[in-house]
Formats: structure tokens, sequence, C-alpha cells
């Protein structure tokens, strides 16, 4: 709200009490350097339609930057294209394009350093290696750019939108393509990342490490090398999101390392490699979720604990739970198994026989992953049968006693 008001007041002072600096080509003021210098604080530059082969230009006072005919701000891959510094900056409605790419820096076409109350919108990058590049920045806005990258290797791209060391920040409703990792946050803290589509990207669509109390909600993980993976964080909630397609030896719907007191609800994972992976994550909820054709929907790893799975539904994957453990100190009830095949005497709604969601095979596969070749095998057909006649070949406390006979309605 804070950010919400400050723009507003920027954008009514500007236009109340600075002036309009006008950018075009082949007048008096030709580039945008020029106009940047001429202006004042709380000045609006227009940097009107045309291509503008610039690079390194610093904006280090309140201004107003808007594009109109979607102007191009072209670096030729020299160097990066713009930086700000300081408070109260909003940039929009501009076409960046071929900054620079360096082993040694990371060059962006939007760099923000040590700043706040910035807002980044409408704009469009392309051809960067970072796209936008936040710094020890607060209280700023990311909404509604696209940003399409050149999708190379991990080791030759950056990232779409990369935030380190950040507090209050908003990033929703962008687009963002072809990068290592779609969007990136690392020690920030109190931030929201909604309605953004990342897809095709090398990596990971949204990485978080060391990031606590963040919320990314109603986004679309698809197509990337990985969809989320969220490392050594704590109090993170991940809500209405859609993991779609993340597929490959060793790709995920959400990676979770060292992840403790979060929320995983109301999302829908959909054909990934694995849909959630968990190592070393305790006290999370998972709850009122999809998981529908995954190869493995849900792995827990033996050094997981004290997580609760309820109310979600589970249709066609190959493995709904697999462990490498023996004993599992997790808790699971309401679900809703398409493999079970118990009944409901008392017309509670939930079944009366417990269901092991684990089977003897994903043991097995766990153990030696070159056995799924034998799927769909005769001899795996055993294996399923054996299990219901013996289920203490699986985790004994790996268990669902109450699982629903209907899909919960979410």
């Amino acid at each position: 709200m804070n950010n919400v008001l400050t723009i507003l007041f920027l954008l009514i002072a500007g236009n109340a009490f600075g002036k309009t600096i006008i950018v075009e080509k082949n007048t008096m003021i030709s580039s945008l350097s020029q106009g940047i210098q001429l202006a004042k604080e709380g000045d609006t530059v227009l940097l009107r339609k045309g291509v503008y082969k610039e690079c390194n230009i610093v904006i280090d006072k309140p201004l107003y930057l808007q594009g109109e005919g979607w102007p191009v701000l072209d670096a030729e891959f020299k160097n990066e294209i713009l930086k700000l510094t300081g408070k109260d900056i909003v940039v929009r409605s501009i076409h960046f394009a071929n900054a620079g790419y360096s082993s040694m820096n990371d060059y962006a076409a939007i760099k923000v350093i040590d700043a706040t109350n910035i807002l980044i919108e409408n704009n469009a990058i392309s051809n960067a290696s970072f796209a936008i590049h936040f710094a020890n920045s607060t209280y700023s806005t990311i909404r509604n750019n696209i940003i399409a990258g050149t999708n190379k290797s991990e080791h030759s791209s950056g990232n779409g939108i990369h935030l380190w060391k950040c507090d209050g920040m908003t990033v929703e409703n962008n687009f963002i393509r072809g990068h290592r990792d779609g969007i990136y946050f690392e020690f920030v803290t109190g931030s929201t990342i909604r309605g953004n589509t990342s897809e095709m990207n090398v990596r990971y669509g949204l990485h978080f490490m060391f990031s606590h109390s963040d919320t990314y909600q109603n986004n679309i993980f698809r197509n990337n090398g990985a969809g989320v993976a969220v490392m050594y964080s704590k109090n993170v909630r991940m809500e209405n999101n859609e993991f779609d397609k993340n597929a490959g030896a060793s790709a995920y719907g959400i990676l979770l390392k060292d992840i403790t007191d979060s929320h995983i609800e109301h999302n829908k994972f959909l054909q990934n490699t694995v849909a959630i992976h968990m190592e070393g994550s305790s006290r999370i909820e998972i709850g009122k979720n999809i998981f529908k054709s995954n190869g493995w929907a849900v792995k827990v790893q033996a050094s997981c604990d004290d997580n609760t799975f309820h109310h979600n539904n589970f249709y066609g994957n190959t493995f709904d739970i697999a462990t490498n453990g023996s004993k599992t100190l997790n808790k699971f009830y309401n679900n809703y198994w398409d493999k079970y095949d118990g009944y409901d005497m008392n017309r509670d709604g939930a079944g009366d026989i417990p269901y092991h969601p684990v089977s003897m095979y994903s043991m097995i596969v766990e153990q030696n992953p070159n056995s799924l070749m034998l799927l769909r095998s005769f001899m795996v057909s055993l294996l399923d049968k054996a299990e219901k006649a013996i289920p203490s070949l699986t985790p004994e406390n790996l268990v669902d006693n109450s699982p629903m006979i209907k899909p919960n309605k979410l």
C-alpha cells in the first residue's frame, strides 16, 4: 500500500509541479541520457518512438520515464542499458534490447541498486542475460513486463527477474521465458510473487534461496528444467499455482530443501516428472492440491518430519508417494487416491480401510533407479499383489487412515 501511494504521489506531483522533457530522434534532445541530465526531480521524461542505441544510462533522482510508441533502447550487446538508484522512479512502456554479457559482471537490461519505491511496468526486454536485476532495495514493484531471453545454457544465461537482499517487493503479472531462472530470490523477505507465467527456462521457473516470509500465488510454471526450488527458507506460502510439464531426468514441480513452517495449498501439479520432492523439510502443510498424471506425485525423503498432507486429490500418477526410508514421521489424512479400492460402510465419505500409498515397487525404484524399466511388467503386478497381502513390506506408519472415497471438492 505504501508503494502504491508513493507512486501515485509521484505521478500526481510530476504532472502538477514537474515539467515534461521530450526525447525524440532528430531534435534538440535526441538521446535519453541527454533528457535525463536536463530533468529535475519529479519531472517526466517522455521517450518517443524510435531506436536509441544507448547504454550505461543512469537515473539517480525521482523521475518518471515514459515510452511513447514503444521506443527501443538498444545496447548493441555492449553493456548494461539502464541503472536506477535512489527513490521514487517509474519506468514504463519501453523496449530494452541487446544488453551486454559478461562472465565477471551481472550485466542487466535494467539494474536497480540501493533503491526504494521503484516501479518497473509494461516494458519489453529481449536478448538480455539478466533482464531486471534488483539489489539491496525495498518496497518496489515489477509488473506487466514481457521478458524473453535467448535460452542458452545454464552457465551462459542470467535470470529474468533477479532480486538479492530486498524487502517488501511485488513481482506480478510478468511473462518470462528463456532465462536460467525465470525469477530468482536470494535473501528476500516480506515479498509477493503473483500472476506471473514463467516458462521454458533452463533451470527453474522460480528459485528461492534464504528467503523468508514470502508468498507466491496464482503463477504458472510450465516447461522449465524444473518448476520451483525453495531452499533454506521458512514461512513461505505457495498457493493457487500451476506446475505443468516440468519434465526431465531431475525435474520437479517443487523442490523443497531445508524448508520449515510453510504452506502449499490449492495448487495444481500436472504432468511433472516429480510434482513435489522434499528433503530436510518439516512443519509444512500440504493441503487441497491436485496431483494429476505425474511420474511421482510426492517424494518424501527420510529426513522430512512433522509434515501434514490432507484433502489432496491424486489422479493417474505412476507413483503417488515414494520415500527412501523405512519409517516416516509425517501425517496423511482425508486424501483422495484413485488407486484406493476400499469401501465406506458407514457412508461418512472416508474409507473404512487405511490406505498405504507407498508401493513396494516404488521403494525398489528408489534404491535402484534402473528397475524403472520393469514398469508395467508382470513382475511388478506380482509385487503389487504381494504388497496387499503383506503390507508390512512398505513403511507401516506412512498411511492415510481416512482416505476419501470420492475426490475432495477443492
